[in-house]
């Protein structure tokens, strides 16, 4: 640049200088001289100084280009790493054998699959990047000391030596807190989870201050981890920095003393000491580096021993194949013998044969016996002695696949999975995909290619998994039915039925029902008033209070489908607020919010948080009294105007009120009127604003965010009339059998959410949802493992008389815990100390009652 500038590229006169000229120098020793390659630009200053100006801005872009793409592609490969790894990690905790879930806990194997590889794929892309950039950027300044001084370079490789040598090892003592730190979070995790799975014993039994205790105290084992980690790691950074220093020192003395002697230049001097600037930063970065390639290692080795085969032992085959065979034909069981965990011998050498099909009762008397037994004909127990063969196979060496279409094993603890019922019934039919999804073909390429560079699926759960010819059915509405019916026959079908009245009308999945909703409402409202039923329900009006409804669901006449319109948040939304400001409501209700306030405090003063009369009057929670005790208090004393805040609390309390329901004789026509008239000014406000909120109620449509019983009823029971509920439920029943919407009903019921681990359903629903994964996937062995305990004997017996007679060509094990049962099985098994005792039954002609079959029905057939 001082070449244009300064004009040293137009000395002697010249007018214009060469841009761009490139030429090599050649040394003395090779003969001297100079190659000319490209002859450049003649320009003038200008020319010059804006050509150079253009080619350093070249040079920066080029430079943040080469940044870019490397920055980039790091990213890439360590996100692809870091699935690769994940996914790896997840196929084998799907590999897991029961003997294996007893040595991990699931909370975790999730921490290491979510958190602890993160580091190890974040650090793929610098693993060999950054040790080549750092390392060239420090030759290069270190060469060039060398060419000024080859004694202050050798000074300054000495230092360098040095920290490359103390360094490392002082930050060994740092890897081995870092592990114990790891190891302390983990078990932080796991035990936290340990703690949320048994929430309900520790609410039983007060164990809260336990807990914490515990709790506290592992964290602050963490703390005092993370208190040595720290001392440590600024001790040898504070030793680092010194070392870094020790060189500019060496420098400025040696040197200085070289320069004082005329040994060495001053210029040398300072270009050294110069050199010496751009030298630390890159060696601190790779000693970084290096402390965090051991500190991957260090998580990477504790992952692989987590899931290492020495301590989980032999994992399951993940091989697919096909489903083979029935398994029919002769069952024969060897020596089978089976240890206790304190070594005494629960089956010693118990031999047996059946023909299969067949039913077999499992008697166990209180013995454990039955229940292995059963686990390990549905191979739930891998590891016994002796051998167990169906037909020629052996049980055992069945592959997975196998075993997984033609066993299911219904045990005393079901599983369900987060989603719909429908989700968790048809899980057992998920084997593979049967056809490809409408997938956008540009979306789809990119998922499969990044799938083939990571080691990932190509299945997308988009696509079609469900094989309906296979199960004898066309289509998903075939299917639903099949499984309706299947339901109905483990006493689930009146709950499903409940569940539709409860859930929400998809028009899009339930367009039949959508259409008709509004009929049937019609045909109830006149079947109410042709039996002289009129009083059960009261409607839903636009020019008419509701008694039956909260001051809110009057004043809104729509179901709130954003929070910001559900419950206390109504009280403080500014388009509500502007709505009943212009009706003139606002000062009428914070009115009613107090006498609200003062009856409830007078009513719950003294009484227990748990006591029954904060759920009957539930506008105040008992936490809540000492903030209202305290408004009423500041009120009595004259200490000025409400505050916000508080007017908003107290208007948050009549519209919950429900005159009819609490009985206070706060409403009277002329507020009625006057509510009813501020319900369009809402209307308006919300239809003005664009306000998608809430779903406003109309009389010739459906409300979408409301129940189907409630558009339904399009209205509220009127619960002063005797046996109320119990009547409306009967009509409602009686429209939907003569509309012939019965099955629309049951659809949506299956789309009712279970919860997470199925929580959101009874213990006995949980079971028939469990049967009825086992029996849709039409297994050629089900086992029932304590599966009807939740059910009382009348209904368990009849559940399993509906397995029976559903299972005519399909083998049936089942554990019994008496003899009461077990007349419908065609063999029964008893187990006295390790031993077993068969008994077959017989047809009064001595045939066994059932013949073997070869194949088993379709579940439309059977269902």
């Amino acid at each position: 640049m001082n070449e244009a500038i300064q004009g040293e590229a137009f000395k002697d006169g010249n007018a214009t200088a060469p841009f761009l000229q490139i030429h090599i120098d050649w040394p003395q020793w090779l003969g001297g001289g100079s190659l000319q390659l490209f002859d450049g630009f003649q320009v003038g200053r200008v020319g010059l100084l804006l050509g150079l100006s253009s080619l350093f801005l070249f040079f920066v872009v080029v430079n943040n280009g080469f940044k870019y793409w490397i920055n980039l592609a790091k990213g890439v490969l360590g996100e692809r790493m870091l699935r690769r790894m994940r996914f790896e990690l997840f196929a084998m905790v799907l590999r897991f054998t029961p003997d294996a879930l007893r040595n991990v806990k699931s909370s975790e194997t999730a921490t290491i699959i979510k958190d602890e590889v993160e580091p190890i794929g974040g650090f793929i892309g610098d693993a060999f990047i950054t040790p080549v950039l750092l390392g060239m950027q420090a030759l290069t300044a270190l060469i060039f000391i060398m060419v000024q001084n080859i004694w202050l370079g050798l000074m300054a490789l000495g230092v360098i030596a040095l920290q490359f040598t103390i360094i490392p090892r002082l930050r060994r003592e740092l890897l081995r807190l870092g592990k114990q730190r790891q190891l302390a979070s983990r078990e932080l995790a796991g035990r936290i989870g340990e703690v949320l799975d048994g929430i309900e014993v520790v609410h039983v039994h007060n164990a809260y201050a336990w807990e914490r205790a515990e709790i506290g105290g592992r964290l602050f084992g963490l703390f005092a981890i993370r208190l040595k980690i720290y001392n440590r790691k600024f001790a040898v950074k504070f030793l680092n920095n010194f070392l870094s220093q020790v060189t500019p020192f060496l420098f400025y003395a040696i040197g200085g003393y070289f320069a004082l002697r005329g040994t060495l230049d001053i210029g040398q001097l300072v270009a050294v000491i110069n050199a010496y600037r751009e030298l630390p930063p890159p060696l601190k970065e790779l000693i970084d580096w290096d402390q965090q390639r051991l500190d991957v290692q260090v998580k990477y080795d504790q992952v692989t021993q987590h899931f290492a085969e020495e301590r989980l032992g032999p994992m399951i085959e993940a091989k697919e194949e096909a489903e083979g065979e029935p398994l029919v034909g002769p069952l024969v069981v060897e020596g089978l013998s089976v240890s206790g965990p304190h070594g005494d011998l629960i089956i010693d050498d118990a031999s047996f044969s059946l023909e299969l099909p067949t039913t077999l009762a499992l008697i166990s008397y209180g013995s454990p016996a039955a229940s292995i037994v059963a686990r390990i004909l549905a191979r739930r127990i891998p590891s016994f002695g002796g051998r167990v063969c169906i037909g020629d196979r052996e049980l055992m060496q069945l592959s997975p696949a196998v075993t997984g279409h033609r066993i299911a094993y219904a045990g005393v603890d079901p599983i369900l999975f987060p989603g719909s019922i429908r989700d968790n019934l048809v899980y057992g039919l998920r084997f593979k995909p049967v056809g490809r999804s409408e997938e956008d073909r540009r979306e789809m390429t990119q998922r499969i290619a990044e799938a083939a560079r990571t080691g990932n699926p190509f299945e997308s759960i988009s696509d079609r998994w469900i094989d309906y010819e296979r199960l004898g059915v066309k289509d998903e509405h075939d299917l639903d039915r099949v499984l309706v019916g299947l339901l109905e026959r483990v006493e689930m079908g009146e709950a499903i039925y409940l569940f539709g009245l409860a859930g929400r009308i998809d028009p899009e999945r339930h367009t039949a029902l959508a259409e008709r909703v509004v009929e049937a409402r019609r045909r109830l409202r006149e079947n109410f008033r042709s039996n002289g039923m009129s009083d059960l329900v009261e409607p839903f009006d636009m020019d008419r209070y509701n008694e039956q409804a909260t001051i809110a669901e009057n004043l809104l006449f729509g179901v709130p489908i954003s929070d910001e319109f559900m419950g206390r948040n109504l009280a403080d939304n500014p388009l509500f607020r502007s709505a009943i400001d212009r009706a003139g409501l606002t000062d009428k209700l914070t009115e009613m919010g107090l006498q609200i306030a003062e009856t409830m405090t007078e009513i719950f003063q003294g009484l227990p948080p748990g006591h029954s009369l904060f759920a009957q009057f539930s506008f105040i929670g008992a936490d809540e009294l000492p903030e209202y005790e305290a408004i009423l208090r500041r009120r009595a004393r004259g200490r000025g105007d409400l505050r916000r805040e508080e007017r908003t609390k107290l208007l948050s309390l009549p519209l919950a009120y429900i005159e009819a329901r609490h009985r206070l004789g706060l409403l009277d026509d002329e507020l009625r009127q006057q509510i009813v008239e501020a319900r369009k000014l809402v209307r308006k406000t919300l239809e003005k604003a664009e306000a998608a909120g809430v779903d406003l109620y109309d009389p010739e449509a459906i409300c979408m965010a409301a129940p189907l019983r409630d558009n339904l009823l399009f209205g509220r029971v009127n619960y002063q009339v005797a046996d109320a509920r119990h009547r409306v439920a009967e009509a409602i029943a009686t429209v939907i059998r003569e509309l012939d919407l019965l099955e629309d009903v049951e659809r949506i019921g299956l789309d009712h959410e279970v919860g997470a681990a199925g929580r959101l359903l009874s213990p006995q629903e949980r079971a028939s949802v469990n049967l009825v994964r086992c029996l849709v996937k039409r297994p050629d062995i089900l086992v029932i493992d304590g599966a009807l305990a939740p059910f009382d004997e009348e209904r368990a017996h009849k559940i399993l008389k509906a397995l029976l007679d559903h299972l005519e060509q399909q083998s049936l094990f089942m554990v019994l815990s008496n003899d009461r049962q077990t007349e419908a099985f065609d063999v029964q098994m008893r187990f006295n100390n390790g031993r077993i005792v068969t008994e077959k039954a017989a047809d009064p002609q001595g045939q066994p009652k059932k013949p073997p079959a070869e194949t088993a029905p379709s579940v439309g057939e059977v269902a």
